[in-house]
This record gives C-alpha cells, sequence and structure tokens, in this order.
C-alpha cells in the first residue's frame, strides 16, 4: 500500500466523520425552525438560512467534502465512496444521542456489519490511477459509454424533480434522493477530475489555462447545488435514519456504474479483489438495511430464546422436572374415579 493509497483512505475516514455529523445538526437546525412555525424546507421554504445550527452542519459537509475531494485525488473512487457507509454510523449514533433516534441492537448490529464491509473493501480495493492527468480526463469523458450514462442521469433527474417531485415527492423517500444520488454520480467525476488538475497544478504545470478545469468546476457547483437543495426537501421531510442509509446505497452504486464507466478502475483489478470488493459492498448494503428497515422494532428480552432470556430456568431442566399431567388434570381424573366409585 503506497503512500498516496493511505492518505487518501484517511481523508476518507476523516470525511465520514465529518458528513455524519453534518446530517444531524443539520436535521436539529430544521426540527428548530419547525418548533417556530416556518415554512419547512419540504414546503418550498428556505428560513434554514437564519439557523446557525443549519450553517454549522454546512461548514461541517464543507469539511467532509472537501476532505472527501482531496482522497479522491490520492485513492480510487470505488473506494473512497463505499467508505462512506462510516458516515452513516455516526449519523445514526449521533441521532440516537441529540435526536432521540431509535438505535436498537439491530442497528448496532448493521453498524458493525457496516464496519466489516468498509474493511473488506479497503483489503480489495484497486490501488491504481487510471487517469492521471488532464488530457487523460478529457479522452474519457469522451467515451460514448459515459455520454450516454450522462444524458440517462440528467434526463431521469429531470423527470423526477418537474413530474415524480409534485406528485409523490412528500409521500416517497425514494424521490429526492434519487436526484441528490443521480446527481452526486456526475459530481464524484468533476471531483476526480478537479483533484487531477490540483494535482498538476501543485506540480508546476499551466492548468489554469486549460478550458476543461474550469468547466468541471462549473459544473460541480451545480450538481452539489442541486443535490443540497433535494438533501434538505428529504431530511426535512423524512427521518434521518431513513434518508441518510438509503441515500448512501443509491448514490454509492451510481458512483460505483460511474467509476466502472468512466475510469475503468475494475479493469486493474483480479478476480478476487473483485468478488471480494463486491461483498464488502453488499455486507454494507446489509448493515444499512438493519440500521434502516429495523429502526422503530422494540428488542426485548422475552425475544430472545428461552434459554437466553433472563430469570427463566434451564430448558432441559425443566423437562425433567416437569409431571407428565398438570395439576389440574391430576385433580380432575381423580374426581372422575371418585364418581365411578359411588355408582
Amino acid at each position: 500500500m503506497g503512500a498516496g493509497f493511505g492518505a487518501g483512505l484517511g481523508l476518507a475516514l476523516a470525511s465520514s466523520a465529518f458528513i455524519g455529523g453534518s446530517f444531524v445538526l443539520k436535521k436539529k437546525g430544521l426540527l428548530r425552525l419547525c418548533g417556530r412555525g416556518r415554512t419547512r424546507a419540504g414546503q418550498g421554504g428556505h428560513a434554514y438560512l437564519r439557523e446557525w445550527l443549519w450553517w454549522a452542519g454546512l461548514l461541517c459537509m464543507g469539511v467532509g467534502e472537501a476532505a472527501n475531494f482531496a482522497a479522491y485525488a490520492f485513492a480510487p473512487a470505488t473506494l473512497v465512496t463505499p467508505l462512506g457507509a462510516l458516515s452513516v454510523l455516526v449519523s445514526a449514533v449521533l441521532s440516537s444521542i441529540f435526536l432521540n433516534e431509535q438505535l436498537n441492537v439491530h442497528g448496532k448490529i448493521g453498524c458493525i456489519l457496516s464496519i466489516l464491509g468498509s474493511t473488506v473493501m479497503v483489503i480489495h480495493a484497486p490501488q491504481e490511477e487510471e487517469v492521471s492527468s488532464l488530457e487523460s480526463m478529457a479522452e474519457k469523458l469522451k467515451d460514448p459509454g459515459f455520454i450516454v450514462f450522462a444524458v440517462c442521469v440528467l434526463v431521469s433527474s429531470l423527470l423526477l424533480i418537474f413530474v415524480a417531485g409534485p406528485r409523490y415527492g412528500q409521500s416517497n423517500v425514494l424521490v429526492y434522493v434519487l436526484v441528490c444520488s443521480a446527481i452526486g454520480s456526475l459530481s464524484v467525476s468533476c471531483v476526480k477530475g478537479l483533484g487531477i488538475a490540483l494535482k498538476e497544478l501543485f506540480s508546476g504545470k499551466p492548468v489554469l489555462k486549460e478550458p476543461l478545469g474550469w468547466v468541471l468546476l462549473v459544473c460541480l457547483v451545480i450538481c452539489i447545488s442541486i443535490q443540497i437543495n433535494y438533501l434538505n426537501k428529504a431530511l426535512d421531510i423524512f427521518n434521518t435514519s431513513v434518508v441518510t442509509p438509503i441515500y448512501y446505497v443509491l448514490f454509492t452504486t451510481a458512483v460505483m456504474m460511474c467509476s466502472a464507466i468512466l475510469f475503468k478502475e475494475w479493469q486493474h483489478m483480479v478476480l478476487d479483489n473483485i468478488i471480494g470488493s463486491i461483498s464488502g459492498f453488499l455486507t454494507i448494503v446489509s448493515g444499512i438495511f438493519l440500521l434502516h428497515a429495523f429502526r422503530d422494532m422494540p428488542f426485548t428480552p422475552n425475544l430472545l430464546p428461552l434459554f437466553l432470556q433472563p430469570g427463566r430456568p434451564d430448558r432441559h431442566q425443566s423437562c425433567q422436572h416437569q409431571p407428565l399431567l398438570p395439576s389440574e388434570d391430576k385433580g380432575s381424573q381423580s374426581a372422575e374415579e371418585e364418581e365411578e366409585e359411588e355408582k
């Protein structure tokens, strides 16, 4: 493992911590506005711009995205993006503390699975860089496969915003989260290109004269603005423990698809590393599912097997000392015998 790969890994981990905390801060700010009777973000209001907690969350997200931005310059997107699962873990734990959202045993198991899956993905992630200059990045962007992918993303996002949003946005969490995820896959491509441009800039190359760098910067600003807007709507309408894991799964899937099409990082991986990466990602998804699907299910000792329940006798011992017939049955049987003798 090279120094650059280790730096990318460390930045990705720091990014997850800041982004996970930002969800909680922003949700806390939105809840304070709701208590004051202001127009909610899910209904088109922008009163959250006057709430300092929301700005604190935005600052944390900015720091996390900056670390994430730098991580993409050193490590493959196939590694950096799935590690965002740790932000789900941070968000779930902090939400249970500061937002009084439930984190039961299933959620804790989901957190453990997310950590294990992230570890597996780190072990099997590609450690080679396919794109190392803006010239090669420009060639990748001209690839017909990526052009088709980008057109599909833009068309589907427009349909979600203008057709599905007004009808189902208030009742279905997938509408706004799908917009964030689809647009986010393009923003990761922009971040990857800008990271390469910064590396070339620091090495003394005249990157500022290249129009591609400025185009990527403008596209990144547009994509991030759309993501922030619709992520705010989703967080305002739905529970944080619902939005965060679904957003992670959809966003990571979209980014991995974009990375496979644009950067072709998977071509440098042998079969066992491909299987390991997919298995790690599915393990993370399983953990995220446990965090989400069973978040409101109470877990009491009565749900445990009998031999694990506190205060219950061992099943085998109870069976050894248990009479064949209950006392009530014995009493009724003796009463019937007495009646027969009297007759």
